[in-house]
C-alpha cells in the first residue's frame, strides 16, 4: 500500500520559485539606471556647438531645446525630448522595481514605496516641465523646480533606506554600506549644490549636482545588479520571501 505521506506530498502544489521574480525586480532597478544614464549620454552628444559640460550645465538643460538661457547659461539641447522622456521612464521603472521588492517588514516597505513614488512624480514634473527661461516667466519653472527637489531629497532617502534594510531583500551588508555611503553622498552634494547656486559661482554646478542625482541612479543599480547575481541553492528557502 502506498505511503499517505509520500502520495499526498505528490500531490501538493509546488511553491512557486521566487527566482524569477526576484531576477525580474533586479533587471528593472538595473534598467531604471540605464535608462537615465543613456539618455542623458544621448541628449549631452547631440549638443555639440558648444559642447555640453557635465561639470558646468546643469542637468536639465539637456531637455531645453532652446535656445533659451537661464542662471546664466546658454540652453540648447537638440535631442531635449531624449532627456525628458528618460527623466519620465527612468521615474516609472524605479518605482516599478522598488515595488516588486519582497522581504522588507510592512513599515520599511511602505517607507520605500512612498519614496520611490514622490521620486517617480519629481522625475515626472522635471520631464514634463523643462527648466527654461521662459518657464521661469510663465511660472511652470516652479513645477520644474518643485519636481527635482522632491527626487533628490526622496531619491537619496530611499537610497539610504534600502541600504539599512538590504538583508531583507538578499543585498549584502557590504553593499548595504554603499548604499547608506551613496546616500550620504546625494545629501552632502545637495548642501554644496545649493551653496554654489546661491552664490553664482557655478563653474562646478553640474558636477554638484550630478553628486546629487548619481548616488540615486547608482544606488538602484546596486540593488538590481545584486538580485540579479544572488544564488538559491536547490531546495533552500529564500529568505527575502520569509
Amino acid at each position: 500500500m502506498p505511503d499517505i505521506e509520500s502520495r499526498t506530498t505528490a500531490h501538493q502544489p509546488r511553491r512557486a520559485s521566487p527566482v524569477p521574480q526576484r531576477r525580474g525586480t533586479g533587471a528593472v532597478l538595473v534598467a531604471s539606471g540605464v535608462i537615465y544614464l543613456g539618455a542623458e549620454f544621448v541628449a549631452a552628444a547631440a549638443w555639440t556647438d558648444p559642447p555640453y559640460s557635465y561639470t558646468h550645465h546643469f542637468i536639465s538643460n539637456l531637455g531645453v531645446h532652446g535656445p533659451s538661457t537661464g542662471f546664466g547659461q546658454d540652453m540648447y539641447s537638440p535631442l531635449a525630448w531624449v532627456m525628458n522622456i528618460g527623466f519620465v521612464l527612468f521615474g516609472v521603472a524605479a518605482f516599478t522595481g522598488v515595488a516588486m521588492l519582497r522581504g522588507l517588514p510592512g513599515g520599511r516597505r511602505w517607507a520605500a514605496v512612498v519614496l520611490a513614488a514622490l521620486l517617480a512624480v519629481g522625475v515626472t514634473l522635471v520631464g514634463l516641465f523643462p527648466g527654461s527661461a521662459e518657464a521661469l516667466e510663465d511660472g511652470t519653472g516652479a513645477y520644474h523646480g518643485l519636481g527635482a527637489f522632491a527626487a533628490f531629497v526622496s531619491g537619496n532617502v530611499l537610497v539610504i533606506v534600502l541600504g539599512r534594510s538590504g538583508r531583507f531583500f538578499g543585498v549584502s551588508r557590504g553593499r548595504g554600506g554603499v548604499l547608506v555611503g551613496l546616500g550620504v553622498l546625494g545629501f552632502v552634494s545637495l548642501a554644496a549644490f545649493g551653496v554654489v547656486l546661491s552664490s553664482d559661482g557655478g563653474v562646478l554646478i553640474g558636477l554638484f549636482e550630478r553628486g546629487v542625482v548619481y548616488p540615486i541612479v547608482i544606488g538602484l543599480m546596486v540593488v538590481g545588479a545584486a538580485l540579479l547575481e544572488r544564488r538559491i541553492p536547490a531546495g533552500a528557502a529564500d529568505p527575502a520571501q520569509s
